[in-house]
């Protein structure tokens, strides 16, 4: 487990490196993490005309010059896949890979990509449905199982299964666009667009996970994250800003939460100290 951070923030695009700097300003000990910048639509797009300052940019070039500064602010950048987060003894703890991060507060800045889970998944969560192969293969040494390969890393994580003795089913974004995991304690199969393939346990590879299954009890607001003003969400200590809280899908909004939700967690953390 990774040392305790005043203020943990998932996402780094145009909000998150916003709340992660206002977090510094004010003090905070922040830790930032996110997949690598690259697989981020903002990185991959050919010209910026709109964001005051910066216009003419790439998308690549906006996001280096918003991070100029990280580093030197003494903010920790950790790059991975968070898969789940937990609240527990007024703390918050992110799971990434097999580590553990842990915070007394949570800023979600996960961008617009708010996939909802596939049937059965968030039901059987835990009971063979899995978001880290490296994490929980071991479990499923010898079996047989389904890899759902929507991310960079799903072909590795899919070769460490094979690597145990797993036989793996894997599954790219061309082999099938509809899936249901079924079973009723446990996982029994992967129906996929309407075959089914009995299997133990299914690894589901994205790049981002659904935000409700992401943090349990979160609400959600026309499949985004139902956040007021303050950037606030019905989990207290939990606040969410930029495209995953709703249009208008636009970096000045962004970067303008990222700032709120930061002065939120801020005053939060002040009125529970630790």
């Amino acid at each position: 487990m990774d040392g305790a951070f005043d203020i943990l923030i998932i996402g780094a695009g145009p909000a998150g490196i916003s709340a992660a700097l206002t977090a510094r300003a004010r003090g905070r000990s922040v830790c930032l993490i996110s997949n690598a910048p690259e697989t981020s639509a903002l990185w991959r797009a050919h010209r910026i005309d709109n964001y005051p300052g910066l216009a003419g940019m790439s998308g690549a070039e906006l996001l280096g010059a918003m991070s100029v500064g990280l580093n030197e602010r003494d903010i920790r950048s950790v790059t991975g896949r968070v898969t789940g987060v937990m609240a527990l003894g007024g703390q918050f703890m992110a799971s990434v890979g097999q580590d553990v991060y842990t915070a007394r507060s949570i800023i979600l800045a996960t961008g617009a990509a708010q996939t909802a889970a596939y049937p059965g998944e968030t039901e059987l969560l835990g009971r063979g449905v899995s978001y880290c192969a490296t994490c929980d293969g071991m479990l499923y040494r010898g079996k047989r199982v389904a890899v759902i390969g929507l991310s960079a890393e799903a072909e590795g994580e899919a070769d460490f299964l094979r690597s145990i003795g797993c036989e793996v089913e894997y599954f790219d974004r061309s082999r099938a666009k509809r899936y249901e995991i079924t079973g009723v304690e446990t996982v029994a199969a992967l129906v996929a667009d309407g075959v089914e393939y009995p299997v133990e346990a299914v690894f589901v590879l994205r790049d981002a996970i659904a935000a409700a299954v992401l943090v349990p009890g979160l609400s959600l607001s026309e499949n985004h994250i139902a956040a007021d003003r303050a950037m606030r969400t019905s989990i207290p200590g939990v606040f969410a800003c930029g495209d995953c809280t709703g249009r208008p899908y636009q970096i000045a909004k962004a970067v303008g939460d990222g700032n709120i939700a930061a002065l939120s967690a801020d005053t939060f953390l002040k009125e529970n100290p630790s």
